[in-house]
């Protein structure tokens, strides 16, 4: 990252140096948020404990853990920093990213928002809505339109003039800017199951009004407090989002689900 520090009184900072400042500030930044009322995915743990180190969001040093040398360089961009591919860098953290077209409050460009196809039911009362911010992150890679590296502001220290990679989208065509060229259950492990696309009309419905507040809908439960459910499903100013019920700084449950499978539908719903 960049301090914008003299070098006449700071000497360089070591790869291991920035790497635990950049879990730091992860940390800070995301609490900022959470007060703020700025959605964000979890609340990130201080320093190296931080579940998102190692997971498979944390896109630095990713070729070590999977035993291959394919992707860093080819598919995608190391920027050796695990939380700027979301979180703004701390020097850019007053930044409105939504001027230089991005989401508001996170370092990833916005995906074209009215190409999305939403859920829908004749027996659903809430109006759906534009994806919220907390959505929109998730989409941005997850919809398969955008390369996972996309992102408003690389580190400081990053140089441009060594990016060599194809910036590849999680996308299953095979293509050669589309990951599913190479990860097509044959020559590795099928992308498909972790590409929403832009058709989410047999996803779970997001940017929804929460319908069990003040007992509204007998269907649904009432929520311990307005930010959501005592077991961590959480809500974003009173809608259902992404990040409602997946966690991507917690990997303990399946599919990064925030509870475990079996009781996390019936946290919401009373039948």
């Amino acid at each position: 990252m960049n301090f914008k520090h003299s070098q006449k009184f700071y000497r360089p900072l070591g790869g291991r140096q920035l790497f635990f400042l950049s879990a730091v500030f992860a940390s800070m930044i995301g609490v900022t948020q959470a007060i703020a009322a700025v959605g964000i995915v979890a609340d990130p743990v201080i320093g190296l404990n931080d579940p998102i180190m190692g997971s498979k969001h944390d896109f630095t040093g990713l070729n070590e853990r999977a035993g291959v040398d394919a992707m860093e360089g080819l598919a995608y961009t190391d920027y050796g920093n695990p939380c700027v591919y979301c979180h703004l860098p701390p020097e850019e953290a007053d930044t409105d990213s939504e001027l230089l077209g991005g989401i508001e409050g996170w370092n990833r460009f916005a995906p074209a928002e009215g190409h999305y196809t939403p859920y829908s039911s004749p027996t659903l009362d809430a109006q759906l809505q534009t994806p919220g911010s907390i959505s929109l992150l998730c989409l941005s890679c997850h919809d398969g339109t955008m390369a996972l590296d996309m992102v408003i502001f690389k580190p400081g220290n990053f140089r441009s003039e060594d990016d060599a990679a194809l910036h590849m989208r999680m996308n299953s065509a095979d293509e050669l800017t589309s990951c599913g060229r190479c990860h097509n259950g044959f020559t590795a492990h099928d992308i498909a199951p972790k590409v929403l696309g832009t058709d989410l009309s047999d996803e779970h419905p997001i940017s929804i009004q929460y319908a069990g507040f003040n007992w509204r809908d007998r269907d649904f439960k009432l929520p311990q407090q307005a930010s959501g459910f005592s077991n961590g499903v959480r809500l974003y100013d009173g809608n259902v989002e992404c990040a409602s019920c997946h966690d991507v700084h917690n990997s303990t449950n399946e599919l990064l689900l925030t509870v475990r499978r079996d009781i996390l539908c019936a946290t919401c719903h009373t039948k």
